[in-house]
């Protein structure tokens, strides 16, 4: 994907006496911005992934209400004792939205909903929770920053050729959107969903909660939900697989 929007930009900007970009009315001040976030995103350090995930975490906490303090502290009650993941930090908050989500950024930032609380038990969320963690272990959190930083250098490349008139772009909200709604490859979930069964393990919880909340976001993911965390499920046709696959292993754990 970078390499196929690379040239894309860097003509843009390198060739703008070309016949075909001479009918299209760019801003070339857009323009650099796009070439520019292409070009960083491509070339991105492991620092600096961490820095553009805390800044954008800053932007969704001044976006979003936090829920009431009975949320609050029951996230880290659960979480209780689980202060790192890899080494890495985390930091927890419950976003007030009934939408059914949760995020755990590249830094250790983790963003549950309150939807997502009202739904799971203690055991389950802990387990989703974990599940989330583990694309932060396995680094695809990363990754997935990274693409959405590309994402938004590919709006604003649309916006400089004036396709999208005067929309007002808000680059770190771009990258935080296309973040949340990241979707992840089906090794990557089998990985975080393997993750999560072992750390609620680990952690002392029930074997099956990694199972029963898996159940309970695939029955969620009809075609009217549009919760981002559904949305990874639904994306998936064997997702029940995946809930049996979790149910096998605790099945396997507690027989012996």
């Amino acid at each position: 994907m970078i390499k196929h929007l690379l040239p894309l930009l860097l003509a843009a900007v390198m060739s703008s006496s070309c016949a075909l970009l001479a009918g299209l009315d760019w801003d070339p001040n857009h323009l650099s911005n796009a070439a520019g976030t292409a070009l960083t995103a491509a070339t991105m350090s492991d620092e600096q992934i961490d820095e553009l995930c805390r800044q954008s975490v800053a932007y969704a906490d001044a976006q979003t209400p936090l829920a009431g303090a009975v949320y609050q502290q029951r996230l880290l009650k659960v979480m209780n004792g689980v202060n790192a993941v890899e080494g890495k930090p985390l930091n927890f908050k419950v976003y007030n939205n009934k939408e059914i989500n949760a995020c755990a950024y590249g830094d250790g930032s983790v963003r549950v909903n309150s939807g997502l609380m009202d739904l799971m038990d203690d055991d389950e969320l802990f387990a989703v929770i974990g599940h989330e963690l583990g694309h932060v272990a396995h680094k695809d959190s990363k990754k997935a920053m990274q693409r959405a930083y590309l994402s938004a250098a590919a709006q604003e490349a649309v916006y400089a050729a004036g396709g999208v008139g005067q929309m007002a772009v808000m680059l770190l909200g771009n990258v935080s959107d296309a973040y949340i709604n990241a979707q992840f490859s089906q090794k990557q979930e089998l990985k975080a969903d393997d993750f999560g069964f072992e750390f609620s393990v680990a952690n002392g919880r029930d074997p099956y909660s990694m199972y029963r909340s898996l159940s309970k976001l695939v029955d969620l993911a009809g075609p009217q939900q549009t919760s981002a965390l559904s949305k990874r499920f639904s994306s998936h046709p064997d997702s029940a697989m995946r809930a049996e696959r979790m149910k096998q292993k605790a099945d396997a754990l507690t027989k012996k």
